[in-house]
């Protein structure tokens, strides 16, 4: 399964980036083994002024991932992963490498929604 995380840095030693449209990287990595396939860049995210969250799941559906799994989602990004049928799961704090090790042992729950507003 291909999983899609967040992060400030291109690594699985990297944090978990708690923004998902403005996360620096996101980490495609193959679960169960934690083997990291590619770190997509998101520069684009990041300096945008508004659509954040839709490139960042563009992104993620072009990447091929079934899962997210970030810090916080926004509605806008979280109705596109759902329509491509990627399940968005949410976690606090820790590195990459933390927050695949705990959705691997059942311990992070899909988020129903968006957990935060979207921006204007």
């Amino acid at each position: 399964m291909k999983l899609a995380i967040s992060a400030t840095g291109p690594d699985l030693a990297s944090p978990v980036d708690q923004r998902f449209g403005r996360a620096r990287y996101l980490v495609i990595v193959d679960s169960p083994g934690q083997q990291v396939l590619q770190a997509v860049e998101n520069q684009a995210g990041m300096d945008a002024a508004q659509g954040a969250g839709v490139q960042a799941a563009q992104k993620v559906i072009d990447a091929m991932a079934e899962t997210v799994i970030t810090g916080h989602c926004g509605p806008k990004s979280f109705r596109a992963l759902n329509a491509a049928g990627v399940q968005v799961y949410l976690t606090e704090g820790g590195t990459v490498a933390d927050a695949i090790a705990r959705f691997e042992s059942g311990d992070l729950t899909p988020a129903r929604g968006a957990d935060v507003d979207g921006h204007w």
